[in-house]
């Protein structure tokens, strides 16, 4: 065909069947027929659009043709036929010129009977709305005219069919024929042909109209009002009344002031609404949808539930409207009462008229209520509300509630959902929700082909939620087959959604379900789970990388859907286990904060993390090796504190979990947990209140002094006690410290409390070891004074009111310098407030020496009991009192050959301090102490001797400056040589008077040190005796390394001494 209006053979057909009306008419033309001549010259009109639509190849192709048809008649009526001396151009032109040209002039009488014909109201609507401005009102008023005039049954129905369709009409839903038709009717204006002969030309130009102008169809609901009052008593049949009634009561209500500002309906009154007019139509065999397919049925009953109040009538044309409104229910409402109530069942007239009045009755109540009405206003108002509540109340209750078949109710909900209809996502929310629908096989397919709308995480947890109560109802092998096909379906829905959108199903699920998720009651999903979480964890762990994360998260959400709890403590398991992936899994784990889920099980005042317990039930415990406990630890850090995510799981938590129950010396996982309580006081707290008030501040604060107590006892504990390693004891000191800082007055739920929370320990704390109660003087503030053995007083300058005495029975006369010592050790505050608080008369000989031999004596009673921390605070205080020459160690040259002609005072304190170390040890080994400690100190004892040694050695070597460009005003590189020496030899003597043998790995290393700084220092010398002294002194250490007896010590040192020089 050459463009919209082109002539082909069914045009050819369409002009045929004019030609013979046409005949028929004769002598008058076509558009002066009457109305009473259509049912002897409409026949061949419609037998030729008969014709067409036997040759259409479908129903939609049929329905074209007949929209088509009518626009081309109803186009003949508006356009007359152009002027002779127009035609030369008009075909070159005018697109509509050669159909226009094929039929002959009509008037409206051919139009309107031929869409009552064909049955085609909506399509009459349709190009009617489609009319320039002001042009639908002129027609309107001509049909109306028209039905008016010999009215006939038929007529009624067209009319109020048209009404309908009026109010059912949604702009911007025209197809190509509306708007061809439209076009055509602008492009060209109009002349109206002449009515019968009896109304005058009246031309109308085709109007685009503006942005301002009113909707079309506004002037229309009035001439549809006068129609209704042209024809009332023609209408007879009670169906019919129900018919008008209704569209009345409808247009006085949505297309006027009285529709109330509110929300739509709920989904599920419109989805019971929809499903009733569906069944009225499918029972009642004279209704037009009788034979139409469900999905037709549901589209149209749609329509008319969803009516767009684009045009309101003026508050005059409503009271107009509501007067006669008023006077048809006087007219008819006692004969259609009886009708109804007479009647078994509703037809769709009567059960909408019935709707709408119940709905009307509500707005003018309403309307009553809010709007200003003055008193005519308001007699008519109460007078129709009057009315219509009588008229309601005699119609029986059975007739106004039928129940609807559930079936029919799905099958429309499934239908809305397939066919995308008018509220269809809001559907799929009761589709997912309601009971008694699913597992049909009609719900299933509904699901599976209608899956994309599913992909919200409300809908996804319902569905989830009504597959879990269909399995736990349905075990048999047809149920679990549905299930698997469900599962599927939902889980491909939960797969196309964003992350955030994940978390909030996986929130669904553990709140639902807690930690067994879908497996607790749907067994479906454990078939193949392991094998599937398996495969998905040996692909992420193979693939560790920041491009991989994503991927990695989008294959554990789909696990963490189906078993929460397995799959976390996979995550834990691998975490653990895994080398270098913990950090990577962490990610993984974070990215879903869904799993900050807090179980509560059978106590619910005490909810507890779900992550926490996974990681108890899959890991704590079976720490096997230090570098899992690593993991677990960096694993547990990075949970706690993601770098981009909120915390999995919180410093709360985990202290309790992993700290609390296991702060007991004899428990096995006690070093542990004080590295995860370091760890999570390192954390900063987000929130104003600390997370320390909720974990038990003050007994925990206990548990740590107990520790500290139990490690004055150290090396007298039985070997078969667990107790933490020395090695930890810094850790502990550093977690009291942390403890103190965090542990004040805000939180103690009150000031009294909190006072009360101090005495308790202080009085707990009473019965421990006293230098912990020092350790705990920032907590205790002013609140007591620092308790110190008596003995303490006699050697410091203590002042009273911070220092008070206890007596002691293990300090008696002569401890009070063992117990300046062990305060030394307490803190480096302490220690300077020591040092400066000493009382030593230094003129005084006697007291110089008896000091020295005193303190040597404290520093072997503290030595074996120090972290070091301790130890190295006390280094510290040796170094002090050497440098102030408070401490006398005299120096003797029992490893000298002969006398060193060197300038050794800018050394002599790292003489000294080796040398004490080395009376210290000849004390510690002496026979009044060889049974004093047990021989697994030694190793401990040696390991912080030998740390001082390569701290004295990192001192020499800074004094020294560079060896091979020594500074004019530092000391010669003999020097250094010659202390390098004296410290070996002083080494090996240590190593010599050692108990045990399992002592010499420390002093291996820290002899190899020296010599190897020997060699670095004495290599730099460049003068001219350089040689020869290095001959005698290497001969010289050969000699004393050749009386070690240590095989293993002697033969590395040998083997290193052949070497220097080489």
């Amino acid at each position: 065909r050459a463009g919209p209006w082109g002539v082909c053979e069914e045009t050819a057909i369409l002009h045929g069947g004019f030609l013979l009306a046409a005949r028929l008419t004769q002598p008058r033309p076509l558009r002066e027929l009457r109305k009473a001549d259509w049912p002897r010259v409409g026949p061949p009109i419609t037998d030729a659009l008969g014709e067409i639509g036997a040759r259409c190849p479908s129903p939609l192709q049929h329905s074209l043709w007949k929209k088509e048809a009518v626009a081309i008649v109803w186009a003949k009526v508006l356009l007359p036929g152009p002027p002779a001396a127009s035609l030369d151009q008009g075909w070159k032109e005018d697109g509509f010129f050669s159909v226009g040209r094929m039929i002959p002039d009509v008037n409206h009488t051919v139009l309107f009977e031929l869409v009552k014909a064909l049955g085609a109201p909506r399509l009459f609507v349709q190009l009617l709305l489609a009319l320039p401005q002001d042009v639908p009102r002129g027609e309107l008023e001509h049909l109306v005219e028209y039905i008016a005039s010999e009215t006939s049954p038929s007529d009624v129905g067209f009319f109020l069919d048209v009404w309908w369709e009026v109010m059912k009409h949604k702009e911007g839903q025209e197809d190509a024929t509306v708007s061809t038709f439209s076009t055509l009717i602008r492009q060209h204006g109009c002349e109206s042909s002449l009515d019968d002969g009896l109304q005058p030309p009246k031309r109308f130009k085709g109007d685009p109209g503006s942005l301002n102008d009113p909707p079309a169809a506004t002037s229309l609901l009035t001439v549809l009002i006068e129609g209704l009052k042209q024809t009332y008593r023609s209408i007879a049949l009670p169906r019919v009344r129900c018919y008008a009634l209704a569209n009345l009561v409808e247009l006085l209500s949505v297309f006027s002031e009285l529709e109330p500002e509110g929300s739509p309906l709920p989904v599920a009154e419109y989805l019971d609404k929809v499903s009733s007019v569906v069944s009225l139509w499918t029972s009642d065999t004279e209704s037009q949808f009788h034979h139409r397919r469900l999905d037709e049925k549901v589209k149209e009953a749609e329509r008319s539930m969803s009516l767009l109040s684009t045009a309101k009538l003026s508050r005059e044309e409503l009271f107009v409207g509501l007067e006669f409104l008023c006077s048809l229910l006087h007219a008819w409402g006692e004969e259609l009462q009886g009708t109804l109530n007479s009647s078994e069942e509703l037809c769709y007239e009567s059960y909408r008229l019935l709707d709408v009045l119940t709905t009307f009755g509500k707005n003018l109540v309403c309307f009553s209520e809010t709007r200003g009405l003055d008193e005519d206003e308001t007699r008519i108002v109460l007078e129709l509300t009057q009315i219509t509540k009588g008229f309601l109340k005699e119609i029986s209750t059975s007739l106004k509630s039928k129940d609807l078949d559930t079936s029919l109710v799905s099958s429309v909900a499934m239908t809305i959902i397939e066919q995308k209809l008018d509220r269809h996502v809001e559907m799929c929310s009761i589709f997912a929700s309601e009971k008694t629908w699913p597992f049909s096989k009609d719900w299933v397919d509904c699901l599976v082909k209608s899956k994309a709308l599913f992909q919200k995480p409300e809908l996804v947890l319902k569905l989830l939620e009504t597959l879990v109560n269909f399995a736990m109802s349905r075990q048999d092998k047809d149920g679990r087959e549905l299930q698997m096909q469900v599962t599927k379906a939902i889980v491909e829905c939960y797969t196309e959604l964003l992350l955030t959108d994940k978390n909030k199903v996986i929130s669904g699920v553990l709140a639902s379900w807690g930690g067994p998720g879908l497996s607790l009651n749907l067994q479906v999903v454990m078939e193949g789970f392991q094998e599937d979480l398996n495969v998905t964890f040996n692909q992420i762990t193979k693939s560790v990388s920041d491009e991989g994360l994503t991927r990695a998260v989008a294959s554990v959400a789909r696990l963490m859907l189906l078993y929460p709890e397995a799959t976390v403590k996979q995550v834990c398991n691998l975490a653990v286990v895994n080398l270098g992936a913990h950090q990577f899994l962490a990610q993984i784990l974070c990215s879903f904060p869904a799993l900050s889920f807090l179980e509560t099980h059978d106590d619910p005042g005490r909810p507890r993390s779900l992550v926490v317990r996974c990681l108890e039930e899959a890991v704590w415990g079976r720490l096997s090796t230090a570098r899992e406990e690593e993991q677990f630890l960096e694993f547990l850090s990075f949970l706690m504190q993601p770098s981009s995510a909120a915390p999995l799981v919180s410093s709360a938590e985990v202290t309790k979990a992993f700290v609390l129950p296991y702060l007991k010396s004899d428990s096995a996982q006690i070093e542990l947990s004080l590295q995860i309580l370091n760890k999570v006081l390192g954390i900063q707290s987000c929130s104003e209140e600390h997370w320390i008030k909720s974990c038990h501040p003050f007994p925990l604060l206990l548990s740590l002094c107990k520790l500290l107590d139990g490690y004055t006892k150290y090396w007298h504990q039985p070997r078969d006690q667990l107790f933490p390693s020395l090695e930890s004891k810094d850790l502990v000191l550093n977690i009291l410290c942390q403890l103190c800082e965090v542990v004040r007055p805000e939180t103690a739920p009150s000031p009294e409390l909190w006072v009360q929370s101090l005495a308790w320990l202080h009085r707990k704390v009473a019965s421990l070891d006293w230098t912990v109660g020092l350790r705990l003087k920032k907590l205790y503030g002013d609140h007591f004074k620092n308790e110190v053995p008596a003995t303490l007083f006699e050697i410091c300058t203590l002042p009273e009111d911070e220092w008070t005495s206890q007596p002691l029975p293990a300090y008696g006369p002569g401890s009070g310098l063992l117990a300046w010592m062990e305060c030394c050790c307490v803190s480096t505050a302490l220690r300077e407030t020591m040092l400066t608080l000493l009382t030593v008369n230094v003129d005084n000989p006697e007291e110089v020496n008896l000091f020295s031999k005193g303190f040597l004596v404290a520093l072997i009673q503290v030595f074996p009991w120090c972290s070091h921390s301790e130890w190295k605070r006390l280094t510290h205080v040796v170094e002090n009192l050497l440098q102030r020459q408070v401490l006398h160690v005299p120096y003797t040259l029992e490893y000298v050959q002969y006398m060193p002609l060197l300038n050794l005072r800018p050394f002599a304190c790292y003489l000294q301090f080796s040398v004490l170390f080395l009376r210290g040890f000849q004390l510690l080994c002496s026979s009044s102490c060889s049974t004093w400690l047990p021989a697994e100190a030694w190793l401990h004892v040696v390991q912080l001797y030998c740390g001082s040694l390569m701290d004295l050695l990192g001192s020499v070597k800074s004094a020294a400056g560079p060896p091979s460009h020594p500074a004019e005003d530092r000391t010669s590189t003999q020097e250094v040589s010659f202390i390098c020496i004296q410290m070996f030899c002083h080494v090996l003597h240590v190593a010599a008077m050692l108990p045990d043998k399992g002592c010499s790995e420390p002093l291996v290393v820290v002899a190899l040190e020296i010599l190897s700084q020997y060699e670095t220092f004495s290599s730099a010398d460049t003068s001219p005796s350089n040689t020869l002294r290095r001959a005698n002194e290497r001969h010289f250490l050969e000699s004393i390394t050749d009386n070690v007896s240590d095989k293993a010590l002697r033969g590395t040192l040998l083997q290193k001494l052949s070497k220097l020089g080489a």
